[in-house]
């Protein structure tokens, strides 16, 4: 005797019970001995409610009959997609030149039932946090990684029952670009292939709409001051870590240069205690960084080459047509270089509020791909923690950055002889000496000086 089991579930390839159970038959023509060998390869089979079905052996007896009690087997898989189609779900391309991401936390535990769209967990490139969500729904079967694990884009993050398989017509990092904009994914008609959604969908739907656009601590004081005094520690480089690494082991090999100024600022903090004292919106705090971004991109109008990239394997120069400044942030996850994008066409009070929603993001380690991508030159406020003189290294692939210390009371002379109380600021501009030169950074410092030590005209030459 001969006993068959079930192997998988399928769907019925006409009416009748979707399950397949253990059944034991006996040929009726040739002898269990002659043929049994031959039937201990799988077989597919389903339920009907005929009394009396056919089977075909998968070889060299196609006249062998079988008689089943209301069951129906066959070597033939069905025709028909599987109930429960596992599914890998790999780690998707997170943005341009990301390699690899850190797995910091799943949202999921294994049989959990999810939803389309559902998140399952979250991951960090060298440049942000992204949410990685389901692209079906169905019920988690295996996860393969743990917090912590460093995770190559299309390394499979988990396996997955799905009920329905079908190919998802939109990536996580559009997705993700959709949650940041408070979009429904599925209010959107795709451009791509197959009705798939592009980035390009998004933002175009976003601008018809007019759409506005637990720390995970590697090396804190925390972690130090918990440990043995005589013990060492090993930290792992992770995160925003890791691509501080990165950027400036590249920086130091391009040849720098230091340009210093001393900066008066009395009209400046006039300035600021105006617009503080006028401010209408308690939720807003005026700073002196707005003043001095918008100035810098007043600069930058007459001189371009500043706010410009270097092309190393062409051998050519690339001034960028937008200012987008970098505002350097220290967070508990690292340092990390959000930019306020179009500078040249904000207010100041625009300005202020997209620097605070930058802060925001920052402290949450919920800066998007597009927060953090395309500087063209970037400020470190070391000021704002209480230095006054810094010597930073360039944020490749730009070619200037500018450290910018705390303003303090320092004695002056007047012409006259007499001493006097002046607010300085002491700035410190890094540049790549392979695309400028001493005398231009020093003509644009100046220019920069200008706007800062007088304000009014910067509201004179604004449009």
């Amino acid at each position: 005797m001969i006993s068959i089991r079930q192997l998988c579930r399928r769907k019925p390839l006409n009416s009748g019970l979707l399950y397949l159970y253990s059944y034991s038959f006996s040929p009726r023509t040739a002898s269990s001995s002659a043929v049994g060998s031959e039937f201990r390869r799988p077989l597919l089979g389903f339920v009907v409610p005929s009394r009396c079905c056919r089977l075909i052996k998968p070889n060299d007896l196609p006249n062998l009959h079988y008689s089943f009690n209301a069951s129906c087997f066959t070597t033939h898989a069905a025709t028909e997609p599987s109930l429960c189609e596992l599914v890998e779900v790999p780690l998707a391309q997170t943005g341009e030149g990301i390699a690899e991401c850190e797995l910091l936390k799943w949202f999921v535990q294994e049989e959990d039932e999810v939803e389309e769209f559902q998140p399952l967990c979250e991951v960090q490139s060298d440049k942000a946090t992204i949410e990685i969500t389901s692209r079906y729904r169905g019920k988690i079967s295996h996860i393969l990684h743990a917090p912590g694990d460093i995770v190559k884009v299309g390394e499979t993050l988990l396996k997955m029952a799905v009920e329905e398989f079908s190919p998802s017509t939109v990536s996580d990092a559009v997705r993700n670009l959709a949650k940041q904009h408070g979009i429904d994914i599925n209010n959107i008609k795709g451009s791509g292939k197959d009705g798939r959604i592009l980035k390009e969908d998004i933002i175009n739907y976003a601008s018809a709409k007019d759409v506005a656009a637990e720390p995970y601590v590697y090396c804190s004081d925390k972690l130090v001051t918990g440990s043995s005094l005589y013990e060492d520690r090993t930290l792992q480089i992770r995160g925003f870590q890791r691509a501080m690494v990165k950027s400036m082991t590249m920086a130091a090999r391009v040849p720098h240069f230091h340009y210093v100024e001393d900066i008066h600022c009395g009209g400046l903090v006039e300035l600021k205690a105006s617009f503080q004292n006028a401010n209408p919106d308690p939720s807003i705090k005026h700073t002196f960084l707005p003043f001095l971004v918008k100035s810098l991109s007043k600069a930058m109008d007459k001189y371009p080459l500043l706010n410009s990239c270097f092309n190393e394997d062409a051998n050519e120069i690339i001034i960028k047509g937008t200012h987008n400044i970098g505002i350097a942030m220290a967070t508990p996850y690292g340092l990390v270089v959000p930019n306020v994008k179009k500078v040249q066409s904000l207010s100041i009070l625009e300005i202020t509020k997209e620097i605070s929603r930058l802060q925001q993001l920052a402290t949450e380690n919920k800066l998007s791909q597009d927060d953090i991508s395309g500087g063209t030159i970037t400020i470190s406020n070391i000021g704002a923690i209480g230095g006054k003189f810094g010597s930073p290294l360039i944020n490749l692939p730009e070619v200037a950055i500018i450290a910018i210390g705390r303003i303090q009371k320092v004695p002056r002379f007047k012409e006259e002889g007499t001493v006097y109380s002046a607010p300085l600021m002491n700035v410190n501009i890094g540049a790549d000496h392979r695309v400028l030169d001493g005398a231009t950074v020093a003509k644009f410092c100046n220019e920069w000086k200008s706007f800062v030590e007088k304000p009014d005209l910067l509201l004179l030459h604004t449009r």
